[in-house]
Parts: structure tokens; C-alpha cells; sequence
């Protein structure tokens, strides 16, 4: 499928990667961007085929800037209230995408990260980071909430709510060295490492039970909201269950009338 604003390769079998593809404007989101990551997301829910997504930013000036703020200012005068609505909704429902997606994705960030690349790198379930890498809850600076684009929900549950607050209340940056310190990134390497580190995590989790990488991610999804202990044990041991007896079918072997 042809992409305006993104590309998406398979890196060897097993490993793709998506790249979003605007680099004259630092990866700015615009709606056709939107457009095509909705559908290239929607696609992910039914591809079988691929295990590990890395998602990346064109071009050397940045991951991602945000939104397309010239493209936005064009547009909303001319919206009312529901307009404004959809269209919030869109955008944020993009990330929503990204944790419903089964492959677990790994974000290598390289410059700046802000707003909705901001919340995209949130979204991922592993981030890679260069030293130049840097990061913003921008939303309060264009005079609008911090709380935008899920960062509310994803950023205290990734470096603790005392912190969070900080970052959404002033917008300001997050270095990579305090994104080391914090958590919010796994690894920070030399620019010219950065896919080379990304890779290196994917094809890892590329080795392993594609149906184990799904269950996982599944897991952690459905017990970082879990009301209790009791919760988050009981989808762990649904999952290990699926997978043993999927193990033990896979072998050729009789473990009840139903399989």
C-alpha cells in the first residue's frame, strides 16, 4: 500500500518498521498522517505475520514535533464543537491503537519528542533513546490542558505521578539523561546505534513464542488497570494456560475431547 506520510518496511521476517515520513517539518502529525496510521494500525490487529514493530522518525532534524500546528490553525476556525470533538478524538484514539495493537512496539527516538510524538513514544512498549533525544508534554503550551493525547494516563504509570505533574504542568523538556534516570527509556545509545539497538530487542523478541509476545503485551495492558493481586493473577494464569496447551497441541498430543 502506497503511504503519503508514512513508510512501512519488513525489516527481515517477522520485523517491521514503521517510519513516520514528514522530516521537512520534523515529523509533524498532519490528517493525512492520521488517516494513514489509523488504517496502517487497523491493519496490525490481523497480520499474524509480523511479531515487532519499530517505530521511528524520518530525517535528522527529529522523531516527532507534534502536531501540524500551520495545518491546525488553517482548519479549526472553521470547526464547531463537534468538529473539534472528532477530531480530538482521532488523534488521540491513535495511541489507543498503538496499545491495542498484539505486536509490541519499540520507539527509537532520536531529537525531539514532543506532544503527540511525545505520546507516541508513551504508547510504545519499549523506547530507545540517542543522547540527543528529548522529550515534552507540549499541550499546555499551545494554551491548551496538559493532560492531552493519553500522556496522563501513560506518563505517571511509566517515571510516578510527582514527576508526571512537573512535565504536564510546565511543558517543559525531559532530557535523555533524565529519561534514563526516570525509566521511561530501556536504552540510550550514539545516534548512529539507535536502529542497530532497536533491532537488536526485536529480533530478541522475535525469537521467542509469537503467541507468548502477544499474551504478554496483552497482560500488561490488562493489569496496569487491574483492580487487584487477584486480577493480575488471574490473566497471567489464563495466559500461561492457552499457551502450555497450545505447546502441548502443537506436539501432536491428546489433552482432552475438546482438542
Amino acid at each position: 500500500m502506497e503511504h503519503e506520510t508514512i513508510e512501512y518496511d519488513l525489516m527481515e521476517e517477522g520485523i517491521g518498521i514503521l517510519t513516520l515520513n514528514r522530516p521537512h517539518v520534523y515529523n509533524a502529525v498532519n490528517q493525512k498522517m492520521v488517516e494513514e496510521l489509523e488504517a496502517f494500525w487497523k491493519e496490525r490487529l490481523y497480520d499474524l505475520d509480523t511479531h515487532v514493530i519499530i517505530l521511528k522518525g524520518n530525517g535528522d532534524k527529529g522523531f516527532c514535533a507534534g502536531l501540524d500546528l500551520k495545518e491546525t490553525m488553517e482548519i479549526t476556525p472553521e470547526m464547531n464543537t463537534d468538529r473539534f470533538y472528532r477530531f480530538q478524538a482521532r488523534l488521540a484514539r491513535l495511541n489507543l491503537a498503538m496499545r491495542q495493537a498484539p505486536q509490541p512496539i519499540i520507539c527509537a527516538v532520536h531529537g525531539a519528542a514532543a506532544g503527540i510524538g511525545f505520546s507516541f513514544a508513551l504508547a510504545s512498549d519499549v523506547r530507545v533513546i540517542s543522547h540527543d533525544a528529548r522529550f515534552s508534554a507540549a499541550y499546555i503550551n499551545i494554551g491548551l490542558g496538559g493532560a492531552d493525547m493519553a500522556c496522563s494516563y501513560f506518563l505517571p504509570r511509566l517515571i510516578g505521578a510527582g514527576r508526571a505533574y512537573e512535565f504536564m504542568l510546565t511543558g517543559n523538556f525531559m532530557s535523555a539523561s533524565e529519561a534514563m534516570l526516570l525509566g521511561l527509556a530501556s536504552r540510550r545509545v550514539e545516534r548512529d546505534q539507535l536502529m542497530e539497538t532497536a533491532l537488536d530487542l526485536a529480533r530478541t523478541m522475535n525469537a521467542k513464542n509469537p503467541m507468548g509476545l502477544r499474551l504478554t503485551k496483552e497482560a500488561i495492558n490488562m493489569n496496569l488497570d487491574a483492580g487487584g493481586l487477584e486480577q493480575a493473577l488471574n490473566i497471567e494464569d489464563r495466559n500461561q494456560t492457552l499457551l502450555f496447551v497450545r505447546g502441548l497441541v502443537s506436539k501432536g498430543e491428546k489433552t482432552s475431547k475438546y482438542f
